[in-house]
């Protein structure tokens, strides 16, 4: 990332919090210049990163009224459901402060009365189980060293679960390792009646743990999938052909 301008960096107890710019580009990167977050400044709701337009598939479950994200990271993912329906209230729950300032003063974030900010480790967030069930929790949680342990563990998983409404869906953004993971594979399937994946060409591997049963025929997902395209700005075709049960 030579060429990249240094707009902002920031220590806190966590580590480093930086922001590059390049022309109409903007990065957030923890530690190493990572890439944290993409925002292409004339389209803030357009996702820069094929995880989050993967992430994205889980509007094919319908359209959610109120749901939980956690990592705010640059506010990529509230950036494109805000896009797709301003009537989404998002609780997006964030553990370092300077992240949140950072998001607010460099990525646009879209502030609204349907946006609650949390500052607050995800784990204790979710471990109050709150009473106000949501349709979608996306988990997007990563620091400079890779991707938080505890969201495979079976006590997050079990809040994620009480939070989620009936027909609820967990949405986990993981390392392409993951995949291989028959433990987090297992408590999956011991929790949700139906779980789904997504291999991205990023190296990402983005599952989908829905409550209920899905009755999905690929006919009718491409259909969907090119509807929703349009409202979205992007294509949502090229991570449905990886979309795939996860057995």
């Amino acid at each position: 990332m030579e060429d990249y301008q240094l707009l902002a960096s920031v220590d806190d107890e966590f580590g480093s919090v930086s922001v590059l710019e390049l022309g109409d580009t903007r990065i957030l990167t923890f530690g190493h210049h990572d890439e944290q977050s993409k925002l292409n400044k004339k389209l803030p709701h357009q996702p820069q990163h094929t995880y989050l337009k993967a992430m994205l598939l889980s509007l094919l479950y319908g359209t959610p009224r109120r749901v939980i994200v956690l990592g705010l990271g640059g506010g990529l993912l509230v950036h494109a459901l805000r896009n797709f329906d301003p009537a989404i209230k998002i609780t997006a729950v964030e553990l370092r402060q300077s992240v949140i300032a950072i998001a607010k003063q460099y990525f646009m974030l879209p502030l609204s009365k349907k946006l609650t900010v949390v500052q607050q480790d995800a784990a204790e967030y979710m471990a109050t189980r709150d009473d106000r069930r949501v349709d979608a929790i996306y988990c997007d949680l990563f620091h400079a060293d890779g991707m938080q342990a505890f969201q495979r563990e079976s006590d997050f998983l079990d809040n994620c679960l009480y939070q989620l409404k009936d027909n609820g869906l967990l949405v986990l953004n993981c390392w392409k390792e993951a995949r291989g993971d028959a433990e987090l594979r297992q408590r999956l399937l011991e929790r949700f009646a139906d779980v789904r994946a997504c291999l991205t060409g990023s190296g990402n591997w983005v599952i989908f743990a829905a409550r209920r049963p899905q009755l999905f025929s690929q006919a009718a997902l491409k259909q969907q999938a090119q509807q929703m395209s349009a409202k979205l700005a992007f294509d949502l075709s090229q991570p449905l052909t990886r979309f795939e049960e996860w057995r």
